[in-house]
């Protein structure tokens, strides 16, 4: 480490600047992003890129600028509901940026390959901190970045922000993506000194366990139930006070909403921007401080190798005879897959925290405004059907991390599977079934048992079912199928692949997708709730019509992502 070097020999030793520490990471995207002479088929990615990117966007604008319209023309109460909204995407945006800076810390801090050589050349404390952070930041929050464009942009053309409200909204989120990143890598670096090295995998699961327990705490404080049933309330009076009372007054997500909502409505109020800038500023200088008192002796032992042993235990060997039918070769395969999956812990340790969120999920369910007077039919079955939108993207984001990485994580040892007589099919399939079975199950877990919850119609039970297991082997075949397009050999991490050019094509795709089976099947659905409700005739044309386009478009891309994917492995030369 730089401390134990002399002063006088420090001196006369270069003192790279943060830039030249990052130039290795720049020059790396800019050679992938530059289209080479030669290479007649490069330009199509951008192409692609640009065109679902902007049909994306102009979904979600289009559907944000209604309802904040319809907000907007809600006298005494519409500005305070937008706010709301605003306030509560923000605090989920908060909850995925923390937990995204935690587990991309470990790799950035203490796995990364360029460690062994920055960690002991003479680079300051502070410049090889403040790139790392920088680097933390930007794989864990591209994404919420990609999320925050359209959603502010829809406020700012509703509520007429004009060009001010662009320095607004880049003056409110770079702080606030700040925050998140320093304290995730704070929180990595303490328990990264706390546990033994070779105890790894107990530290992910501690932050897991930890980060979803302060998920579940965050969103009961925040009820947002009661903003949905504004009769349990005793007046108008009340309903309005309590749209009007911060709801999470110490969080950064409550300051975003406070600066951006002032600045629309009314003159804007510097204090939320004081807060964020001042508290991200004082969490960089605690987080350098605390950098340079732990960091050495946490890169110590993360570089310790631990004791394993190898042996096949009850389970393996029941594993081994239920997927005796699959024949050597693939039961093989399937083996292989589950090994390098938990070998990597940056990437098993999710499973912990994802469970929670499940469960978090499932539990919130209980609080949704649809029993009481007022609520018919109808509303009953729309809400739960309009959830298989979200059930999809939250099965996108799962795939992206744990499937679209499959082909990549191979690394060089995939010249080995290539100069071998194992068909490239067979691998690509073993990987497609392996992701995609325990997705399913988690699939249908959470559509069973929610559609449960709100006792639903058989109809809609049925519909909920078959749609999200479809679209399970769609967004599967799409995340493996890019991501054998658009490989990451050379990634140092498994958690860094999804933030490649092929990872953003893949979640712009899976969305495009959902969105499409979604309103594909809403005609027919809604002619059913009609039907049951105001007593007209479904036309059963439009519903085989309705249900076999999404069924047909879910199969297309399952098949064609995949199938692509084959003849680029078989292509592939090494």
């Amino acid at each position: 480490m730089p401390e134990t070097v002399s002063p006088d020999i420090a001196d006369a030793l270069p003192n790279p600047s943060l830039l030249h520490l990052l130039s290795p990471k720049l020059r790396t995207v800019r050679n992938r992003a530059r289209v080479k002479a030669g290479e007649t088929h490069s330009g199509w990615r951008w192409v692609v890129l640009i065109a679902i990117g902007v049909l994306f966007w102009a979904g979600v604008m289009l559907v944000l600028v209604r309802l904040l319209r319809y907000f907007k023309n809600t006298p005494e109460i519409g500005a305070l509901l937008a706010g709301k909204l605003l306030g509560l995407v923000f605090v989920s945006f908060l909850a995925i940026l923390l937990l995204s800076n935690i587990i991309t810390a470990l790799s950035s801090f203490f796995l990364a390959r360029d460690l062994d050589m920055l960690v002991s050349a003479p680079v300051d404390w502070l410049t090889l901190y403040g790139a790392k952070l920088l680097e933390t930041l930007v794989h864990s929050s591209w994404m919420v970045v990609l999320m925050a464009i359209p959603i502010l942009a829809a406020y700012g053309y509703v509520y007429e922000g004009g060009a001010g409200f662009v320095l607004v909204a880049l003056g409110t989120v770079v702080p606030y993506l700040v925050i998140p990143a320093v304290l995730g890598t704070a929180m990595t670096l303490l328990l990264v000194n706390m546990f033994p090295a070779r105890r790894t995998r107990d530290l992910l699961s501690v932050v897991a366990v930890l980060s979803a327990g302060g998920l579940v705490l965050l969103f009961r404080l925040l009820r947002p139930e009661q903003l949905a049933r504004p009769e349990g309330l005793r007046s108008l009076v009340d309903f309005i006070a309590l749209l009007r009372t911060p709801t999470s007054p110490f969080l950064p997500s409550d300051w975003v909403q406070r600066a951006i909502m002032t600045s629309l409505t009314d003159k804007l109020d510097v204090l939320p921007l004081y807060l964020l800038w001042s508290t991200a500023a004082a969490l960089v200088v605690i987080g350098a401080l605390l950098h340079r008192a732990l960091y050495a002796g946490g890169f110590s032992k993360a570089q310790e190798s631990a004791q394993q042993w190898t042996r096949a235990g009850v389970g393996t060997r029941l594993a081994r005879w239920v997927l005796s039918p699959l024949g050597v070769l693939r039961r093989e395969l399937v083996f292989k897959e589950v090994r390098v999956f938990f070998r990597d812990t940056t990437q098993w340790s999710q499973l912990s925290l994802l469970a929670v969120l499940v469960v978090v999920y499932v539990f919130n369910i209980k609080f949704l405004p649809l029993r009481g007077q007022g609520i018919g039919f109808l509303l009953v079955n729309v809400i739960p059907f309009l959830n298989l939108g979200l059930s999809g993207f939250v099965l996108a984001s799962i795939a992206a991390r744990f499937i679209f990485p499959a082909v990549s994580v191979e690394g060089r040892t995939l010249w080995l599977l290539k100069s071998s007589p194992l068909p490239m099919r067979e691998l690509l399939w073993s990987k497609y079934w392996t992701g995609t079975l325990p997705l399913l199950v988690l699939a249908l877990g959470i559509v069973g048992v929610t559609d449960a919850l709100l006792q639903v119609s058989e109809f809609i039970f049925v519909v909920s079912v078959f749609t999200i297991a479809f679209l399970t082997f769609a967004v599967a075949g799409l995340a493996l199928g890019l991501g054998t397009i658009f490989p990451r050999y050379e990634s140092e991490s498994a958690a860094q692949i999804p933030t490649c050019f092929g990872g953003l094509v893949f979640m712009l795709s899976s969305a495009a997708l959902i969105g499409a089976v979604v309103l594909l099947e809403a005609r027919p659905v809604y002619a059913y709730l009609s039907q049951e409700t105001f007593g007209t005739v479904a036309d059963p044309t439009e519903m085989v019509i309705g249900f076999s386009l999404a069924a047909a478009l879910c199969l297309a891309g399952t098949f064609v992502p995949l199938q692509v994917a084959v003849r680029r492995l078989e292509r592939l030369e090494l």
